[in-house]
């Protein structure tokens, strides 16, 4: 993962690796905004993702089109971020359909 801003425009580069041994990248467009808010886009974002920061957290909801044996399914993404310490953030990402939980991940990032 690398991210780069310059002034309020961000690039959010993500590198997944799957147990599987499938790759996937995504790209992300940012926007920073008054007041804490923020926007992104990425090839398999649907619309416009939206973010608001408070404090150590960040909430940041998007849909995302999920290809699963050769179809696409637009799934919700709700993205809990909270900044522990300067090196550490903790990120809990829940995916829904229809408003019904399909499943949750709670991921830690370290800073090197």
């Amino acid at each position: 993962m690398d991210c780069h801003w310059e002034g309020n425009q961000g690039v959010l580069d993500e590198a997944f690796s799957y147990s599987d041994g499938s790759t996937q990248r995504r790209v992300w467009r940012l926007t920073k905004h008054a007041d804490g808010r923020y926007t992104g886009r990425a090839d398999d974002v649907v619309g416009e993702a939206e973010g608001q920061e408070s404090g150590n957290a960040f909430r940041w909801n998007y849909t995302l089109r999920l290809p699963v044996d050769g179809k696409d399914y637009d799934v919700q993404f709700d993205d809990w971020m909270f900044l522990v310490d300067e090196r550490v953030m903790l990120n809990r990402a829940t995916m829904s359909k229809f408003g019904i939980t399909l499943g949750e991940v709670l991921l830690s990032f370290t800073k090197d």
